[in-house]
């Protein structure tokens, strides 16, 4: 039998492993049949609906969609840029309760009403097809770093 000779490309191959990124800015395709509906109301009153998943939250779902909305923090509930009000006060009671620091920066939030949420912090699920938002006049760009002290 013929000697098999090892090369020095043989002894450094590796092997790579990898998984998904989840990234910021990226929501999933629903699956057919599977489709949620959710409406944001522009400043100037355009109405823009979209077919979004189920997990998708309303910050990456404006963003996707090119709509005005900020989101300075990056959707870590650390400023309030992506401030919205929800239309239906039954819708709203269908949203989990805001977290200590969704009120936080809330309290920041331009137009602050019963009915707003931080949109990175609305997560879509069934319960929530038809949700209708509005997108606040302003903003303020204020975030939980503005206030440490230095």
């Amino acid at each position: 039998m013929p000697a098999t000779q090892t090369t020095a490309s043989d002894v450094f191959k590796r092997q790579f492993a990898f998984s998904a990124v989840a990234r910021h800015n990226e929501i999933t395709p629903p699956r057919p049949g599977e489709e949620l509906h959710i409406t944001f109301v522009d400043k100037d009153g355009e109405r823009h609906t979209f077919e979004v998943a189920e997990g998708d939250n309303l910050l990456d779902i404006a963003q996707s969609n090119d709509l005005e909305m900020e989101g300075a923090c990056g959707g870590s509930a650390a400023c309030s840029t992506c401030h919205v009000i929800v239309e239906e006060e039954a819708m709203y009671d269908k949203i989990p309760e805001p977290s200590d620091d969704e009120n936080d920066m809330l309290d920041l939030a331009f137009g602050l009403t019963e009915t707003s949420r931080l949109g990175c912090q609305v997560h879509m699920k069934k319960e929530l097809d038809g949700l209708v938002v509005r997108l606040p006049s302003m903003t303020r760009n204020l975030q939980s770093s503005d206030f440490s002290k230095k």
